[in-house]
């Protein structure tokens, strides 16, 4: 089974990750979806300066949501200890614990990186529409907040809107349950989260996966994130 997309590690495909790059890591509050491997080989590589766009700023290795008792997941935060990360634009980035602050938390808080907060849904449009070609929206979402400070709004009808720009990334590092060798995608579980968005708003999207089969092997019907999107597939077990 061989393919220009299917890599042999981790470190391989993200080995050509810039200084300076924007990045996509998907992830909810647990481990679920998240590409724990493909973040450590990140963290190993070892470029900086980077802007991470996630759901949250890591929070999966401080509460342990979602986790096995005695469980340490890798998420964002080995990034951010290892002072890779710029900017960070996410929904939920510290810890529903004040005494259990993240490692963006305490970062953020001694000024070592910038936070751009974006409600939940909003993110997920703003991700929807880089990929899909729509350089911006109206929403609702925000208006009479600290977060439509410097926003242009418009009011249709009765209502006010706020403008939102589409967001989009140089690199995707997403989780998946299954890919076949064409880098057709199968999600599992909450890999189904931002998963989907995040592979088509990238220029290059890297998928860490359980399983690489033939591409006969997969119903048509099940596939998630045609491949087309997907441009480096890894197998967490060969």
């Amino acid at each position: 089974m061989s393919s220009s997309k299917v890599f042999d590690s981790f470190a391989g495909a993200v080995a050509d990750i810039p200084d300076g790059a924007v990045l996509m890591i998907d992830g909810f509050a647990g481990p679920g979806g998240t590409p724990q491997n493909l973040i450590r080989a990140l963290r190993d590589h070892g470029a900086r300066e980077l802007t991470i766009i996630s759901n949250t700023a890591g929070l999966a290795s401080v509460i342990g949501f979602g986790t096995i008792p005695g469980d340490r997941p890798t998420d964002i935060g080995v990034l951010v200890d290892n002072e890779q990360v710029r900017k960070v634009i996410a929904s939920f980035p510290v810890s529903p614990s004040p005494s259990r602050p993240t490692s963006f938390e305490r970062a953020y808080r001694e000024g070592k990186v910038e936070l751009e907060v974006v409600p939940q849904g909003t993110l997920a449009e703003r991700i929807r529409a880089g990929g899909a070609g729509i350089p911006a929206f109206y929403t609702p979402t925000g208006v009479g907040t600290q977060l439509a400070e410097g926003k242009e709004s418009r009011w249709f009808g009765d209502r006010e809107y706020l403008l939102e720009l589409a967001i989009e990334a140089d690199f995707a590092l997403l989780r998946a349950h299954k890919s076949d060798t064409l880098g057709n995608i199968v999600y599992r579980g909450t890999s189904q989260n931002f998963n989907g968005v995040m592979a088509t708003a990238a220029r290059t999207t890297i998928v860490e996966v359980d399983e690489i089969v033939d591409p006969a092997a997969l119903d048509p019907g099940s596939i998630d994130t045609p491949g087309i999107y997907v441009k480096r597939i890894v197998a967490i077990l060969p």
